[in-house]
């Protein structure tokens, strides 16, 4: 049985805001728990912007980097959370605006993982196909509303759009996929996008070396 010391998120450690406060104050190991308790959100936030695995790792890493180098300037009247999901979305749609002046067009990758051959994992993978199809406004606005479960006011500060073109997207893309998919599927939806341990673990230890290198 796993108990909260040997949780790598380390629940015992208050949230976010205080690790933030005790990473600044000397004690910077603590930045990988920040980082093994975003991955998952900022894998689904950039996943959701790029549509494709190709590039999604990349913009994780450069945001925890560049979080790391400018924690100081991170306000504690804001959710760590958001403010991290911001720099990783601002870079996801810099890559996705840079890819279209190149006119490089990228087949979506679908990762096969032992995980997906469940019943469960079929149907989320069902549920992923349906949100990749959807625009790309409706897709970014679903997954952190639904499958992230961000509210809409922090969606709308990562995206920058007002709350009313979060709601108002959000209600326009479940009803796309209303269409597509029967409402059994759509219950699923929090294992879509999922970032599994050996993934994890491989990302956490890139960008800790990577922080390290900063000291």
């Amino acid at each position: 049985m796993t108990t909260a010391a040997d949780d790598p998120k380390r629940p015992e450690l208050g949230p976010d805001e205080a690790v933030v406060a005790r990473v600044l104050a000397g004690e910077r190991q603590l930045y990988e728990v920040l980082v093994r308790r975003h991955n998952e959100r900022l894998y689904r936030a950039a996943r959701a912007i790029l549509g494709s695995e190709s590039e999604v790792e990349d913009v994780m890493q450069e945001a925890y980097v560049q979080a790391f180098a400018h924690l100081a300037q991170f306000r504690a009247e804001a959710r760590f959370s958001t403010w991290l999901t911001r720099i990783a979305v601002h870079d996801a749609f810099a890559r996705k605006r840079r890819a279209k002046r190149q006119v490089e067009v990228e087949e979506p990758v679908d990762v096969q993982t032992p995980e997906r051959r469940s019943e469960t994992r079929e149907i989320a993978a069902l549920l992923e196909r349906a949100i990749d199809a959807l625009p790309d406004s409706f897709r970014e606005v679903l997954v952190l509303r639904t499958v992230e479960d961000m509210s809409v006011a922090e969606t709308a500060e990562v995206l920058d759009v007002p709350e009313d073109t979060v709601k108002t997207r959000l209600f326009r893309a479940r009803g796309l996929l209303r269409e597509a998919l029967a409402d059994q599927a759509l219950s699923s939806a929090t294992e879509a996008f999922r970032y599994h341990a050996p993934r994890c673990n491989k990302l956490t230890d890139a960008v800790m070396a990577r922080v390290r290198a900063l000291l």
